[in-house]
């Protein structure tokens, strides 16, 4: 399968850090916003793709700017929220990397489709401190669904540590946090 991580575009908890790391929820910056465009013509859609979506609202926003009205489908999963790499046995959530709530997505992203194929207790605690065992199993879990679900290109929107985990997952190579994607950026891996 062809898949395309993206990194969301710049979010408003980076611009002034380590007291923007505390803003809840965050949302796109004027230069994430141009940066969520520009995937438009880089990174066309069609009809066929499939895309899956990290529960926040900087990710979101994202996907609805990057895919404007391509009807392709949309979800959003909790397999993609924000992950800490590398993964600390005693890391904890920040407030800018918490999930939103399914009520608010329904209400402010409808038209995302919510992911049911996961445990439901994802959409409270997301992978964000899941140990690496339970990351593996679950992470190539939702990898196998993808390449299911894909009639066309699969592409994931995300972040930074979610993106690297995975890519390790799948080259089975130790990374860095010098492998992060710049935001809005993105990489094409084969699965």
């Amino acid at each position: 399968m062809d898949l395309t991580f993206i990194r969301h575009g710049q979010g408003i908890h980076t611009l002034n850090t380590p007291d923007s790391l505390l803003i809840k929820n965050p949302s796109l910056t004027y230069k994430g916003i141009e940066q969520a465009k520009m995937l438009r013509h880089h990174l066309p859609l069609s009809k066929n793709d499939f895309i899956v979506v990290s529960p926040t609202r900087r990710t979101m926003e994202t996907a609805l700017i990057w895919s404007n009205d391509t009807q392709c489908e949309k979800i959003i999963s909790p397999m993609v929220s924000p992950r800490l790499f590398p993964q600390k046995t005693e890391g904890h959530t920040l407030p800018c990397d918490e999930i939103i709530g399914i009520e608010i997505i329904k209400r402010e992203f409808p038209i995302f489709a919510l992911d049911q194929h996961f445990p439901k207790e994802l959409w409270t605690n997301g992978i964000n401190t899941m140990p690496v065992r339970e990351f593996k199993v679950l992470g190539e879990r939702l990898l196998r669904w993808c390449k299911q679900q894909s009639k066309g290109k699969a592409y994931i929107v995300s972040h930074d540590g979610t993106i690297t985990s995975y890519r390790q997952l799948i080259s089975n190579r130790l990374f860095t946090r010098d492998d992060f994607l710049e935001d809005g950026g993105w990489i094409n891996v084969q699965y």
